[in-house]
């Protein structure tokens, strides 16, 4: 009985070690992924005046994040197209590119963000939607390979932007970032949090280079806008 026992605490003790081993290993894993990728765009990273200047910018990524109920961007997302056609509109770029989640009937960022561009003077033209932005990695994928872009400029808030940044760079792109932060925002801890975890996963998505969930012909952002419109709109 009594070696019974002692097998037992000897094994658990083993599992216990192998456990912590696993833990700090995660921990070492998370805390260096992090400060490589926000290492890695730090450069990249400009002021709005030093983005107008940038020269040769195919387009102005702005990201897409929640639409309320009534149809309406969220606060997040407000402050972001903001940013964005402010930079359109000081010479930053001729075209924007809105990506976000229009994966389903009920659900539509992408409208939404192009109804508010064009509604600050953006002619729909200069305003491509990408549908299948469902994730910042597959944005940026998209942005490559179906629009064609080489040189942008993203627009996101800051806890976001070094991931988006990084993201594409190691896509191929030669990204630059824009932060979008106008006000505080009520889940921002939250948020910090998350992109803790998320900073990790896009850092291996970038070495694995999966697909993103659609491609599809290519588009190439130097064209007409309206070619991404719906076409029951």
């Amino acid at each position: 009985m009594k070696k019974s026992k002692t097998k037992f605490l000897n094994l658990l003790a083993g599992v216990m070690n192998v456990l912590l081993a696993a833990a700090f290993v995660f921990e070492v894993v998370l805390l260096g992924t992090n400060v490589f990728v926000k290492a890695s765009a730090a450069p990249h990273i400009l002021t709005p005046e030093e983005a107008s200047e940038a020269g040769g910018i195919d387009c102005i990524i702005i990201l897409g994040a929640g639409v309320r109920s009534d149809g309406s961007p969220s606060p997040i997302l407000c402050d972001r197209l903001d940013v964005g056609v402010s930079l359109y509109k000081s010479g930053a770029a001729k075209k924007l590119l809105v990506s976000g989640d229009h994966g389903h009937v009920d659900y539509d960022e992408v409208n939404v963000m192009k109804k508010y561009a064009t509604a600050l003077g953006v002619p729909s033209s200069d305003v491509f939607m990408d549908h299948a932005g469902f994730s910042t990695y597959e944005t940026m994928y998209r942005a490559k390979e179906v629009f064609q872009a080489k040189r942008v400029i993203i627009v996101t808030q800051s806890y976001h932007l070094s991931r988006a940044v990084y993201i594409a760079n190691a896509l191929g792109l030669e990204a630059f970032g824009v932060a979008s932060d106008l006000r505080n925002y009520h889940y921002q801890p939250l948020y910090d949090v998350r992109e803790i975890f998320a900073r990790t996963k896009d850092f291996l998505y970038t070495l694995a280079r999966p697909a993103p969930t659609y491609l599809g012909d290519k588009i190439p952002i130097s064209g007409d806008g309206d070619a991404t419109n719906d076409k029951s709109r």
